[in-house]
């Protein structure tokens, strides 16, 4: 018997693979920097819509009733185009929602594989189209205020501008070209990220829903479990008659998050503030996306904005053409090159 023993937490595994290799090897597969890594929860993610796309909920009425709702107060063009998509689904439910479900799986999929990357995105592209437009009626911008009981629909709160808006923005930023940003680059993602939380910032001006519209929203928020309906319930009462001014001081908070990234003032700072307002969205307003409600189709936008802020956040040390680098940095990187070119050995150089 060999005296010699795997070091402790290792086992040899077949083919004498071990523990500690394996996750090693998926570490450098799937996490091998900050791009490689927000693909691959992107792709997580997208194995979890295809997932939820299985549930028997998407094959019953209740699913084609969830999308003839989204018509109500809409203009015609939209009404009219999502009552189409939701008739024909209805035609043959059970194989285009089973089609639905595997194209989401195979985008899953394809960005785990470091060979399809590239085409799989594009194929997301497309089919990010799809589905905001006939399965989110474009995230509710179009829909007339406030049209269910004082409750806003087209809410940072509740999921405006739509999640799967996100999952395009998120792909084409970490679009694997050897770029930072990806096909948007630094400048182009900054003026989206900023774009986007302008929009809710208007949002929340116009949605606010009057001294109880928030409340109304986190009482209609999706819950599920006990613990998560005391979280909303804490803070539905908190915001009860004080609708207007939380949504004034929320609209002023994402105009800055929206304008200090894009000019990269305090970008770490603001980015943080943006991740933890997504992920507060998520569980009040959002509910985890009613995942564990059940009949969820995705995890909603407040997950998807929290990946957007740490893709933006891999971002932070590059600058675009028009910032300069200040001079005190210059000097400290010309030492530190001196620095070390002095020190280098000549078998190194060699």
């Amino acid at each position: 018997m060999s005296s010699t023993t795997a070091p402790p937490g290792l086992r040899a595994g077949p083919a004498g693979l071990t523990r500690g290799s394996l996750v090693s090897s998926a570490r450098a597969y799937f996490f091998s920097d900050s791009r490689r890594t927000i693909q691959t929860v992107l792709g997580l993610i997208w194995l979890l819509d295809g997932g939820l796309q299985f549930q028997a909920y998407m094959y019953g009425k209740g699913f084609i009733a969830f999308l003839t709702d989204l018509t109500v107060g809409q203009p015609h063009w939209v009404s009219a185009s999502v009552t189409w998509g939701a008739d024909t689904l209805h035609s043959q439910q059970i194989l285009f929602n089973t089609l639905f479900a595997l194209v989401q799986v195979v985008i899953g999929l394809g960005l785990l594989y470091r060979p399809t990357v590239k085409p799989t995105l594009i194929v997301s592209f497309g089919w990010v189209l799809v589905v905001w437009w006939f399965g989110e009626a474009f995230g509710m911008l179009f829909m007339a205020s406030t049209p269910m009981g004082g409750a806003p629909m087209a809410s940072p709160l509740t999921g405006a501008p739509g999640a799967v808006l996100l999952y395009a923005l998120i792909g084409a930023i970490v679009w694997p070209n050897g770029r930072p940003g990806g096909l948007l680059g630094v400048r182009g993602a900054r003026a989206v990220w900023a774009g986007l939380w302008l929009l809710m910032a208007y949002l929340w001006l116009i949605e606010a829903g009057g001294a109880n519209g928030i409340t109304n929203a986190i009482n209609a928020a999706p819950s599920g479990m006990s613990w998560l309906t005391t979280v909303q319930d804490w803070f539905a009462n908190a915001a009860k008659g004080n609708g207007v001014i939380i949504a004034v001081v929320l609209a002023a908070v994402s105009a800055a998050i929206g304008v200090a990234v894009a000019a990269n003032w305090r970008p770490k700072q603001f980015l943080a503030l943006a991740l933890g307002l997504s992920l507060l969205y998520w569980v009040v307003g959002q509910g985890f996306g009613g995942i564990p409600q059940g009949g969820a189709t995705d995890p909603n936008a407040g997950l998807l904005f929290a990946l957007l802020a740490c893709a933006l956040y891999t971002l932070v040390p590059y600058r675009t053409g028009k910032e300069a680098i200040p001079a005190a940095s210059v000097s400290a990187q010309q030492k530190s090159s001196r620095a070390a070119t002095a020190t280098t050995s000549p078998e190194v150089s060699a």
